[in-house]
Parts: C-alpha cells; structure tokens; sequence
C-alpha cells in the first residue's frame, strides 16, 4: 500500500512544522477582510497558526502575521481572532 504525504505548515508564531490540519489559517481575501479560513480553501494570502492563544498573540506581537499577511492589522481584527480562538 502506498502512503500519503501529510502537508505541513510552519507556524508563523512559535516557528515550528506542523500537519496543516492541526493549524488553523488565517486568510487576507483579496478585499483586504482579514478572517479565519474554516475549510482551508478560501481565496487570498494565508498564513498558519496554531490553536492556541500564545502561539496567536506571539504571532501578532512580533509582527510575524503582519509579515505573512503582507499587510497592516488592526487591534479590532486581533481581538476578533482572539475571541473565535476560544470558540474553537
């Protein structure tokens, strides 16, 4: 039997490789909107973080989304990634 390849993703907080399934991404559409990306799949610039507050504010406090997202985020937009990261 012939096994799969498991994609991985670097976290863009705490810099480690992970399976992309365990991360969660965080999408700019082309509009500029920046949102969670739920399936993975949706249209715009992405980068990976994963399912933790830390690994989310470390991300934000050393500008590393910043840098991925190639663009400037607001604190409103941080706290709404915030708060559905305690949804999950």
């Amino acid at each position: 039997m012939k096994t799969r390849k498991i994609p991985m993703r670097m976290c863009v907080g705490c810099r480690e490789m992970k399976e992309k399934r365990s991360l969660l991404r965080i999408v700019k559409s082309p509009e500029g909107a920046i949102s969670f990306d739920r399936i993975g799949k949706a249209a715009g610039r992405g980068a990976y973080v994963c399912r933790s507050k830390e690994c989310l504010d470390r991300a934000v406090r050393q500008r590393q989304l910043e840098r991925a997202l190639e663009t400037k985020i607001e604190q409103a937009v941080f706290d709404q990634l915030m708060e559905e990261i305690d949804a999950d």
